[in-house]
């Protein structure tokens, strides 16, 4: 049996997809909060054995059996939260507490890391936790997606009972099918997508840094689909531990996303507007990432991913743009 966190989430639910729809799995218990009917439409179509809720999952561990792995993909995930003591709770004590228990019952942990944790990409975007030190996340969110990452490196450090595997999946810039339900965290390309639907048109921010003309602002995308393989390929290969990029390793700019949006609904592409980044963005905002997958070209991981037309194409035209959005 897996427990798979945050699985009405667009990445839990997504790997709760692939474990139905490409494995034929069922075998897994999915732990969230839900909050609404688009949350709860993420999982409308699963099949799985239990879903428990969070405030209920502490009694479910005492009683648990036969655990084969923890996806761990709960988490507060939205960048902008400035409260620390819930992202402690919920981003740090949460997850050390499945460390644990995974510790003690021999059960891999694969866990979900943030590309967030390189905050501007000075100290470039390389997985080697050897460079953690010297990462310097912008925002409180990435900060406790760091602060785990390394308390995890101190603890493997100190040589105290660690999971038979640990995995700390450090994603980038997700998109696709089941994110309707987080609002201003959803992707670039979802309210790029309602944008043009509402008016016709898609706003991007300005730059403002010379370096960078509007709308040139890197990132790389990864298409869910795509992430979600990242996970399998750990589940399947539970002698494997370490922090390992989620990303395409190749940046695509704002514009490109638009213009993919822009011809998958009409079949052109010049309705961009350029708008003026808010005041509270300009000091955080990330001008380019783009994951280094050296690290796990080492190994036997398929990287045919999609591109960022591709991921587009295939969300809009299989997803956004029918009567039924979820996968």
């Amino acid at each position: 049996m897996i427990i798979l966190t945050g699985g009405a989430g667009m990445i839990g639910s997504m790997i709760a997809w692939h474990l139905n729809t490409i494995l034929n799995e069922d075998q897994f218990v999915i732990v969230d909060e839900i909050h609404g009917k688009e949350q709860e439409k993420n999982i409308s179509k699963r099949k799985f054995i239990d879903y428990i809720e969070k405030k209920d999952f502490d009694k479910f561990l005492k009683s648990a059996n036969k655990v084969t792995a923890v996806i761990h993909m709960g988490a507060i995930s939205a960048t902008t939260e400035t409260n620390f003591n819930n992202l402690l709770n919920y981003n740090i004590r949460f997850s050390q507490m499945l460390w644990q228990f995974c510790a003690d019952k021999k059960v891999p942990f694969i866990y979900a890391s943030s590309a967030a944790t390189y905050g501007d990409g000075e100290s470039g975007y390389t997985d080697n936790e050897s460079a953690l030190s010297q990462l310097s996340p912008l925002n409180p969110y990435g900060y406790s997606k760091h602060f785990f990452d390394r308390w995890i490196q101190n603890e493997i450090k100190t040589k105290k009972l660690i999971p038979p595997q640990w995995c700390g999946l450090k994603f980038f810039n997700v998109y696709g099918p089941n994110e309707y339900h987080k609002n201003r965290m959803a992707s670039v390309v979802l309210h790029a997508f309602e944008q043009f639907k509402q008016a016709g048109q898609i706003k991007l921010f300005k730059s403002h840094r010379p370096d960078y003309n509007d709308g040139m602002q890197l990132r790389d995308f990864i298409y869910v689909k795509d992430a979600v393989k990242f996970v399998i390929f750990f589940l399947k290969n539970n002698n494997i531990s370490g922090l390992y990029n989620v990303g395409t390793g190749n940046a695509g700019s704002f514009k490109e996303l638009a213009e993919s949006v822009i011809y998958n609904v009409k079949g052109n592409n010049s309705d961009i507007k350029y708008i003026d980044m808010p005041n509270d963005l300009r000091n955080k905002y990330q001008y380019y990432t783009q994951a280094n997958l050296d690290k796990i070209k080492l190994l036997d991981f398929d990287l045919k991913l999609n591109n960022l037309k591709e991921g587009v194409a295939d969300y809009v035209q299989n997803y956004l743009i029918q009567k039924d959005r979820y996968a």
